[in-house]
């Protein structure tokens, strides 16, 4: 009998690099600053889209953007503790709006 034939493809588990990601960047005191996001878990995570076209459907048009690969990515959020990194993330949560401040109550006067 012979043996059965093995694909080399990865386990789905395996972690291997995205390419040259689409990173969203906020600016910072010196220079741009990967923005960091939180999963469903409330987890740490960086953010990489494959094409400029995924990241301004999620993000918006006017989010800013670098290209990182991959490796260079984790290597840059490493030392915050960050190790997970999301690729094209399909929803994100909408910018919160801005809250009135309450109107004050009136104070009730006891007799």
């Amino acid at each position: 009998m012979s043996e059965p034939l093995q694909d080399d493809d990865p386990e789905p588990s395996d972690r291997f690099p995205a390419g040259p990601l689409y990173v969203p960047v906020r600016p910072g005191p010196s220079g741009c600053a990967a923005r960091l996001f939180r999963t469903p878990l409330g987890d740490r995570t960086a953010v990489g889209f494959t094409s400029a076209h995924r990241l301004t459907a999620t993000l918006g048009p006017d989010q800013a953007w670098i290209r990182l690969a991959e490796t260079a990515l984790r290597a840059l959020t490493a030392p915050l503790g960050v190790t997970a990194v999301t690729v094209d993330p399909l929803f994100s949560a909408p910018a919160p709006a801005p809250v009135e401040p309450a109107a004050p109550v009136p104070a009730l006067r006891t007799v």
